[in-house]
């Protein structure tokens, strides 16, 4: 098989181990800089071009879409779904799960696990909405931020106040959330493929910390999961639309809670810690699924 992996950096643990695991198995690997196609959009015979030549005759591409790129990263996925070409994750579905509002609202439509969440536009609103999530303790969360960057917990109501009014003073859009205490600082990455959990792992964050992001200094070691919490990874993955995530669960005294759905998880700290071998099982996905024109996204929302 032809298969292109969308990456903005070749020399990336995942992208490299992609590339290595295809060829390994005697596929045609490319690493494809997104941000550098450019393309012709026609009813007869769409193009993507790359460093001046059409890609033509891809099996499949893998995209890996940094969540500042977003935008033009999924305009190129669909360009390729267009062309006919299998994605390991559509356009549409890469898009649900970067607006974090977004995807709370459809796992709540599922009926997935979830940490009790407000949202709200007017500082006028902050008392109630401090309110219907439970009170401070409280977490606040930039609908942009990724790896625990712009995530504040606000111990107290008057705290809580404050951050949301300076955010909102910056007309920056906020999520607020139930503190889920008994976490004690770990959440659970979960590996989901093709409807499966492959691999997972629990995220312990640094002491003092509250986020169990690895980016912030947290450990990672194999996790064996309960059937709620495999249950609950391949619902919220399915619920996406997405065939390769990292579903991110936090333990709850109500069951396990889904914090976020990731289309691009990252391999490093996964196959690190279990020993699994998740580039290889992306590639065999591929391999058992990708076919022309296999193109179909079926979610209404």
């Amino acid at each position: 098989m032809k298969i292109a992996i969308l990456s903005q950096d070749a020399s990336l643990y995942s992208t490299r181990r992609l590339k290595e695991v295809g060829e390994a198995r005697g596929h045609d690997m490319r690493v494809i800089n997104y941000l550098r196609c450019y393309m012709n959009i026609t009813s007869h015979k769409p193009k993507v071009v790359y460093q001046g030549k059409v890609l033509e005759e891809l099996d499949a591409i893998i995209p890996r879409i940094g969540a500042s790129k977003t935008f033009y990263g999924t305009a190129v996925v669909r360009q390729f779904e267009v062309m006919g070409v299998f994605a390991a994750n559509e356009s549409q579905a890469i898009s649900r799960s970067r607006d974090k509002l977004r995807c709370l609202q459809i796992l709540s439509r599922e009926g997935v696990g979830l940490p009790v969440t407000g949202f709200a536009n007017s500082t006028k609103d902050i008392d109630g909405l401090i309110e219907i999530v439970g009170g401070a303790p409280l977490v606040i969360k930039l609908l942009e931020g990724t790896q625990g960057i712009g995530v504040v917990l606000a111990e107290t109501h008057q705290a809580a106040k404050s951050v949301i009014e300076a955010f909102r003073g910056l007309d920056a859009n906020i999520l607020v959330q139930e503190f889920i205490k008994e976490a004690g600082g770990m959440d659970i990455r979960c590996f989901v493929i093709d409807n499966k959990v492959v691999a997972s792992m629990k995220r312990q964050g640094a002491p003092g910390e509250f986020r169990s992001n690895l980016h912030r200094g947290g450990k990672a070691e194999q996790m064996k999961l309960t059937p709620e919490e495999r249950s609950t990874a391949v619902r919220a993955a399915k619920a996406m639309g997405l065939r390769v995530a990292g579903v991110d669960l936090l333990r709850s005294n109500h069951g396990p809670v889904v914090m976020e759905v990731n289309s691009s998880p990252g391999l490093e700290g996964i196959e690190n810690a279990t020993g699994v071998d998740v580039a290889g099982k992306i590639i065999e996905f591929l391999q058992k699924n990708a076919a022309s024109g296999k193109t179909r996204d079926r979610i209404q929302y």
